[in-house]
């Protein structure tokens, strides 16, 4: 769906659309980021379990899975929901920060062959203040040798994948921790939002 904004004194932000004298435009967007006609389901989770129970194991193609969670889940969870379904011939991750024990399952699943190729996206503070962390992240990508690792200004917390079934794209407010918070999350099966976010992150420039 585009939204356009009409000609009239007032956008759909509150921002006036003519300006008073000396006054400087607004460089607000006029139209939404990316045409969307998928289909939204919506589902509330307060543990993994019930995430997966709520979500199916069923992902169809232009379909969204809208999630509110509180509990012992993370973004890590939404992973754990597509290896369900099929293993992954690539996958990138955002994040501003990860456990150790996160980056062991990544480790696991490369070993398995359940992940082949894998990107990471850190926020800037990660090599600093998680040096050990960081330090296990460098060692398991040299191990496998199974893709980059970028460090810059980041605090998105995104997957972007596909296998033999779909491509797909993973959104949450959640960090790659164990985290008790309410978080949201959406899941969206279709080539579109995976390209979306592998175009962006393949022009990244890692700072580290």
């Amino acid at each position: 769906m585009s939204w356009e904004v009409e000609n009239k004194e007032w956008d759909l932000f509150g921002e006036k659309t003519k300006p008073e004298p000396d006054v400087k435009k607004s460089h607000r967007r006029s139209t939404a980021c990316t045409v969307r006609t998928d289909k939204h389901l919506y589902r509330r989770a307060y543990s993994e379990t019930q995430l997966m129970d709520q979500t199916g194991f069923d992902f169809k193609d232009g379909e969204s899975y809208h999630c509110i969670t509180g509990g012992d889940i993370d973004s890590l969870s939404y992973l754990k929901l597509i290896l369900r379904q099929q293993d992954l011939d690539y996958c990138l991750f955002s994040t501003w920060v990860m456990a150790a024990e996160d980056i062991l399952f990544f480790d696991e699943m490369l070993t398995n062959g359940r992940i082949k190729k894998l990107d990471a996206y850190m926020g800037e503070v990660f090599p600093n203040s998680y040096v050990i962390e960081y330090e296990m992240l460098q060692d398991i990508f040299k191990k496998h040798n199974c893709g980059r690792i970028a460090v810059f200004r980041n605090h998105s917390k995104i997957y972007a994948g596909y296998g033999k079934k779909f491509k797909f794209g993973v959104e949450t407010s959640a960090n790659i921790n164990t985290n008790p918070r309410c978080e949201n999350g959406c899941i969206t099966i279709g080539s579109g939002i995976f390209e979306f976010y592998k175009e962006y992150f393949d022009g990244i420039n890692s700072i580290d």
